[in-house]
Protein backbone atom coordinates (compact mmCIF):
# COMPACT_ATOMS: atom_id res chain seq x y z
CA UNK A 1 0.00 0.00 0.00
CA UNK A 2 2.80 2.43 0.88
CA UNK A 3 4.56 2.08 -2.47
CA UNK A 4 1.29 2.47 -4.36
CA UNK A 5 0.38 5.59 -2.38
CA UNK A 6 3.86 7.02 -2.97
CA UNK A 7 3.44 6.52 -6.72
CA UNK A 8 0.04 8.25 -6.70
CA UNK A 9 1.48 11.11 -4.62
CA UNK A 10 4.36 11.63 -7.06
CA UNK A 11 1.98 11.75 -10.00
CA UNK A 12 -0.86 13.79 -8.47
CA UNK A 13 0.93 16.11 -5.99
CA UNK A 14 -2.11 16.06 -3.73
CA UNK A 15 -2.36 13.83 -0.67
CA UNK A 16 -6.14 13.52 -0.62
CA UNK A 17 -6.39 12.88 -4.34
CA UNK A 18 -3.57 10.31 -4.13
CA UNK A 19 -5.38 8.44 -1.36
CA UNK A 20 -8.62 8.54 -3.39
CA UNK A 21 -6.78 7.24 -6.45
CA UNK A 22 -5.32 4.30 -4.50
CA UNK A 23 -8.69 3.50 -2.96
CA UNK A 24 -10.39 3.61 -6.37
CA UNK A 25 -7.60 1.46 -7.80
CA UNK A 26 -8.18 -1.18 -5.11
CA UNK A 27 -11.91 -1.16 -5.86
CA UNK A 28 -11.20 -1.55 -9.59
CA UNK A 29 -8.72 -4.33 -8.87
CA UNK A 30 -11.24 -6.17 -6.70
CA UNK A 31 -13.90 -5.82 -9.39
CA UNK A 32 -11.49 -7.10 -12.03
CA UNK A 33 -9.80 -9.81 -9.99
CA UNK A 34 -11.22 -12.50 -12.26
CA UNK A 35 -9.39 -10.86 -15.20
CA UNK A 36 -5.98 -11.08 -13.50
CA UNK A 37 -4.01 -13.47 -15.70
CA UNK A 38 -1.10 -14.09 -13.34
CA UNK A 39 1.37 -13.24 -16.13
CA UNK A 40 2.91 -10.76 -13.73
CA UNK A 41 3.05 -10.31 -9.99
CA UNK A 42 -0.07 -9.03 -8.26
CA UNK A 43 1.87 -5.98 -7.03
CA UNK A 44 2.86 -5.12 -10.62
CA UNK A 45 -0.77 -5.39 -11.69
CA UNK A 46 -1.91 -3.18 -8.79
CA UNK A 47 0.84 -0.65 -9.57
CA UNK A 48 -0.40 -0.42 -13.15
CA UNK A 49 -3.98 0.16 -11.96
CA UNK A 50 -2.82 2.93 -9.57
CA UNK A 51 -0.81 4.61 -12.32
CA UNK A 52 -3.75 4.39 -14.73
CA UNK A 53 -6.14 5.83 -12.15
CA UNK A 54 -3.69 8.65 -11.37
CA UNK A 55 -3.24 9.43 -15.06
CA UNK A 56 -7.01 9.50 -15.59
CA UNK A 57 -7.27 12.01 -12.76
CA UNK A 58 -4.51 14.14 -14.30
CA UNK A 59 -6.25 14.11 -17.67
CA UNK A 60 -9.56 15.05 -16.07
CA UNK A 61 -7.98 18.19 -14.65
CA UNK A 62 -7.80 19.27 -18.29
CA UNK A 63 -5.34 22.03 -17.72
CA UNK A 64 -2.60 22.57 -20.23
CA UNK A 65 0.73 23.51 -18.75
CA UNK A 66 2.81 25.65 -21.09
CA UNK A 67 6.29 24.33 -21.76
CA UNK A 68 9.03 26.70 -20.68
CA UNK A 69 11.53 26.51 -23.54
CA UNK A 70 14.14 28.19 -21.37
CA UNK A 71 14.50 24.86 -19.52
CA UNK A 72 15.74 23.11 -22.65
CA UNK A 73 19.35 23.55 -23.78
CA UNK A 74 20.09 26.04 -26.54
CA UNK A 75 22.45 25.18 -29.37
CA UNK A 76 24.73 27.24 -31.55
CA UNK A 77 25.08 26.79 -35.33
CA UNK A 78 27.73 24.06 -35.08
CA UNK A 79 25.41 21.89 -32.94
CA UNK A 80 27.15 22.40 -29.58
CA UNK A 81 25.27 23.67 -26.55
CA UNK A 82 25.35 27.43 -26.12
CA UNK A 83 26.08 27.03 -22.39
CA UNK A 84 28.44 24.47 -20.98
CA UNK A 85 26.77 22.09 -18.53
CA UNK A 86 28.07 21.84 -15.00
CA UNK A 87 30.14 18.79 -14.08
CA UNK A 88 28.50 17.05 -11.14
CA UNK A 89 30.50 13.83 -11.24
CA UNK A 90 32.67 14.60 -8.19
CA UNK A 91 29.94 15.43 -5.70
CA UNK A 92 26.78 13.81 -7.07
CA UNK A 93 26.73 10.85 -4.67
CA UNK A 94 27.44 13.00 -1.62
CA UNK A 95 24.90 15.62 -2.65
CA UNK A 96 22.10 13.12 -3.21
CA UNK A 97 22.59 11.71 0.29
CA UNK A 98 21.81 15.03 1.89
CA UNK A 99 18.12 15.46 2.58
CA UNK A 100 18.08 19.08 1.46
CA UNK A 101 19.38 18.04 -1.95
CA UNK A 102 16.77 15.31 -2.18
CA UNK A 103 14.11 17.89 -1.41
CA UNK A 104 15.52 20.24 -4.05
CA UNK A 105 15.52 17.47 -6.68
CA UNK A 106 11.97 16.50 -5.75
CA UNK A 107 10.80 20.11 -5.92
CA UNK A 108 12.51 20.53 -9.29
CA UNK A 109 10.79 17.41 -10.64
CA UNK A 110 7.45 18.87 -9.54
CA UNK A 111 8.15 21.97 -11.66
CA UNK A 112 8.35 19.92 -14.87
CA UNK A 113 5.33 20.02 -17.19
CA UNK A 114 3.03 17.05 -16.53
CA UNK A 115 3.81 14.84 -19.57
CA UNK A 116 7.54 15.10 -18.91
CA UNK A 117 7.22 14.77 -15.14
CA UNK A 118 5.10 11.61 -15.49
CA UNK A 119 7.57 9.89 -17.84
CA UNK A 120 10.52 10.84 -15.61
CA UNK A 121 8.81 9.49 -12.50
CA UNK A 122 7.72 6.24 -14.13
CA UNK A 123 11.14 5.57 -15.72
CA UNK A 124 13.65 6.96 -13.25
CA UNK A 125 11.84 6.78 -9.91
CA UNK A 126 9.52 3.79 -10.34
CA UNK A 127 12.06 2.10 -12.64
CA UNK A 128 9.52 0.87 -15.19
CA UNK A 129 10.85 -0.29 -18.56
CA UNK A 130 10.23 1.83 -21.67
CA UNK A 131 7.72 -0.79 -22.83
CA UNK A 132 5.83 -0.58 -19.53
CA UNK A 133 5.78 3.23 -19.59
CA UNK A 134 4.64 3.18 -23.21
CA UNK A 135 1.82 0.80 -22.34
CA UNK A 136 0.84 2.77 -19.23
CA UNK A 137 0.65 6.09 -21.06
CA UNK A 138 -0.69 4.78 -24.36
CA UNK A 139 2.05 6.39 -26.46
CA UNK A 140 4.89 4.95 -28.53
CA UNK A 141 8.31 4.10 -27.12
CA UNK A 142 9.79 6.87 -29.27
CA UNK A 143 7.50 9.43 -27.61
CA UNK A 144 8.61 8.06 -24.23
CA UNK A 145 12.28 8.40 -25.20
CA UNK A 146 11.84 11.98 -26.40
CA UNK A 147 9.85 13.02 -23.32
CA UNK A 148 12.33 11.34 -20.98
CA UNK A 149 15.28 13.00 -22.72
CA UNK A 150 13.62 16.42 -22.54
CA UNK A 151 12.52 15.87 -18.95
CA UNK A 152 16.10 15.09 -17.95
CA UNK A 153 17.35 18.18 -19.79
CA UNK A 154 14.74 20.38 -18.11
CA UNK A 155 15.52 18.86 -14.71
CA UNK A 156 19.23 19.47 -15.24
CA UNK A 157 18.53 23.12 -16.11
CA UNK A 158 16.36 23.57 -13.01
CA UNK A 159 19.00 21.98 -10.79
CA UNK A 160 21.77 24.09 -12.31
CA UNK A 161 19.72 27.18 -11.49
CA UNK A 162 19.28 25.99 -7.90
CA UNK A 163 22.93 25.11 -7.51
CA UNK A 164 24.16 28.38 -8.96
CA UNK A 165 25.04 27.08 -12.42
CA UNK A 166 24.63 29.08 -15.59
CA UNK A 167 21.21 28.74 -17.29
Amino acid sequence: MGRLLATARRLLHNEEEARDAVQTAFIRAFQSLSKFREESRLTTWLHRIVVNESLMRLRSRAKEEPIDDSLLPHFIADGHQAHETADWSDSAEKAIERSETKAMVSASIQQLPEPYRTVLILRDVDELTPDEVSEQLGVSKNVIKVRLHRARQMLRTLLERELGGQP
